[in-house]
């Protein structure tokens, strides 16, 4: 599934973030304070899906404000995700290194 990422500040300065799917659905909402670095779950949602311009709606943990701000669909890019590894890395040998033969010069 493609998702697009959205950001806003509240208010309080915390940093709103969402991921929307390519319905504009809101799968993830955060919140991060500036301040402090914690980032906290931040409900939200989208109204207005179905149009080109449309509300995504937040509830900052932080300062617990309703947040309501506008966004136009030709400003999201939506991106896949990256695939996921199938293949487990090389297995590591537990015998140490093989030392290269060094000679003294002259012998």
């Amino acid at each position: 599934m493609k998702t697009a990422t959205i950001y806003s500040v509240c208010e309080c300065q915390a940093k709103l973030g969402a991921v929307l799917d390519e319905q504009k659905y809101v799968v993830r909402g955060w919140a991060r304070d500036r301040r402090t670095g914690r980032e906290l779950v931040a409900p939200a949602h989208s109204i207005g899906a179905a149009s080109s311009k449309f509300q995504v709606g937040w509830a900052c943990p932080f300062c617990t404000r309703n947040l309501l701000r506008s966004f136009d669909e030709s400003a999201l890019a939506f991106v896949a995700p990256p695939p996921e590894r199938t293949s487990s890395p090389p297995a590591r040998s537990s015998a140490p290194p093989a030392r290269p033969s060094v000679r003294p010069a002259g012998t």
